[in-house]
């Protein structure tokens, strides 16, 4: 049987990656609601990077787009049995990432790409296939 007490760090780390997806949910609808004319739903259109409105917009687009598929791996190992220190270490990676991923978005500018940001979401998206790949391995 699976002791919950192995995955508190694990538990700890799908917490924060929630909770900063949450963080980044308010941070964009604060920061749309607060513009002139502001339409619920609906994005300026001529809005690019320049316009933290739309950073803040796309943060929390680009998270909703990966958290849901690092959680979901998370869960898939902990029920498949995978080494609960990878686990932790592979999900704390992420989660970090995402978090400097935010705050690079919020803080530069810029329609370059690749972006400083770029190399973050690089490094969440490969601990989270790497952490897929572990799940594959405790299945097999």
């Amino acid at each position: 049987m699976i002791s919950l007490d192995s995955f508190t760090l694990t538990f700890l780390g799908i917490f924060v990656c929630i909770a900063t997806l949450m963080l980044q949910q308010l941070i964009a609808a604060k920061s749309k609601a607060s513009q002139d004319g502001a339409i619920p739903g609906k994005i300026d259109d001529t809005l690019s990077h320049s316009s933290f409105v739309f950073r803040a917009h796309r943060t929390f687009l680009n998270s909703l787009e990966n958290v849901p598929a690092m959680i979901a791996t998370s869960f898939l190992a902990i029920f498949v049995g995978a080494n609960a220190t990878w686990m932790a270490i592979l999900i704390w990676v992420f989660a970090i990432a995402r978090i400097i991923h935010m705050v690079l978005y919020y803080k530069i500018s810029t329609e370059q790409n690749p972006s400083p940001r770029s190399y973050f979401f690089l490094i969440g998206f490969v601990a989270n296939i790497t952490l897929l790949v572990f799940c594959g391995v405790a299945i097999a």
